[in-house]
C-alpha cells in the first residue's frame, strides 16, 4: 500500500525533533452544497529541527516513532 503524504503548515516547534503540521481539506458538504473547511493537526518527525512556526511542508506516512508519531517531514 503506498505511502500518503499530506501538505500544511507548521502550527508549533516547541518540542524537539517534532513538529505540529496542519493539514487542511476541502469538501463539498452532501446536503447544503458548500464548500467546507476542515482541518487536522499531525505530530511529524523533524530530524535536524530545521522547520519553523508559518513553514509550508510536506509529511509522509511512516513507522510509529512515538506515542503519538506516525509522520516524518518529506520536505518544505
Amino acid at each position: 500500500m503506498p505511502k500518503r503524504i499530506l501538505q500544511g503548515t507548521v502550527t508549533s516547534d516547541a518540542n524537539d525533533q517534532t513538529v505540529t503540521v496542519s493539514v487542511e481539506r476541502r469538501f463539498t458538504h452532501p446536503v447544503l452544497k458548500k464548500t467546507i473547511r476542515k482541518s487536522k493537526k499531525y505530530r511529524a518527525h523533524d530530524e535536524k529541527n530545521a522547520f519553523k512556526v508559518g513553514d509550508s511542508v510536506r509529511i509522509i506516512e511512516c513507522a510509529p516513532k512515538s506515542k503519538t508519531k506516525r509522520w516524518e517531514v518529506l520536505e518544505a
